[in-house]
């Protein structure tokens, strides 16, 4: 238990993420997208994207492995059916393939079948560049091809598209051995394999109007109670004691 504890601690010093809300102001922007940071509930904690542009990145710049990022998503528009989600073990300028160690796991929502691909939610790995103009629907983004290698469909949204004006709940847990995506409390994705460090990153791809909200990061808990958080609260409060009953 000490073990677990203490790399926890090292896990969120490394990190520099502690449990609460996420100040998106800090995030980079890869691709095409027009991002406007919002604070709803709390500052800098959602972000809205605007046109409908090539593929478009908003991504937090840390290695993001042990943490889960939740929060929820909407498209507030009825103008457009394209893609939507959110990739994960993200680095700088991968989306132009500007590193050879580009790898990194998509996870993307259609709306509408159109081009190559169906509507619904699904899991890809990227090892390349997805730079491609607005709406190319023969692009390896949008047909999932090429330098993207599709793994599997979600377990009940596989071949649903997202709903307009509707929120959605998300949570995401990235280790380096594991995946899970759940939406609205269902479990979508447990994908296992290995997957490379890297960042969150909220992702569009010829899709106006679309908002991520209230969003909080967390560690991943290893343990199931009292949770890794009440742990090292009670460690840290412990340790605060036995130092001032010794001084």
């Amino acid at each position: 238990m000490k073990q677990i504890i203490a790399s926890s601690i090292l896990l969120l010093i490394s990190t520099g993420v502690w449990a609460g809300p996420v100040d998106l102001s800090t995030w980079l922007i890869d691709g095409g997208g027009s991002w406007t940071i919002l604070s709803d509930p709390n500052p800098n904690d959602s972000a809205y994207q605007s046109i409908n542009g090539p593929p478009a990145m908003l991504f937090h710049n840390i290695n993001s492995q042990g943490l889960e990022l939740s929060g929820t998503i909407e498209v507030q528009t009825t103008t457009d059916d394209d893609f939507i989600g959110f990739v994960l073990g993200y680095d700088d300028n991968d989306n132009v393939g500007a590193n050879a160690t580009t790898d990194y796991i998509l996870i993307d929502w259609k709306q509408g079948t159109q081009g190559g691909w169906g509507a619904g939610l699904a899991a890809s790995r990227v090892t390349g560049s997805i730079n491609t103009g607005c709406c190319d629907t023969g692009s390896n983004a949008w047909d999932h091809n090429g330098n993207i290698s599709f793994i599997e469909r979600a377990a009940t949204l596989g071949t649903t598209g997202w709903a307009n004006n509707t929120v959605y709940d998300f949570d995401i847990t990235f280790t380096s051995t594991n995946i899970k995506v759940f939406i609205d409390s269902v479990l979508q994705f447990d994908l296992d394999d290995v997957f490379e460090d890297g960042s969150f990153d909220f992702y569009n791809y010829s899709q106006p109007g679309v908002r991520y909200a209230g969003i909080t990061e967390d560690i991943v808990s290893p343990v199931s109670e009292p949770g890794t958080l009440g742990l090292l609260s009670l460690m840290l409060s412990g340790l605060l004691l036995t130092r001032r009953k010794k001084a």
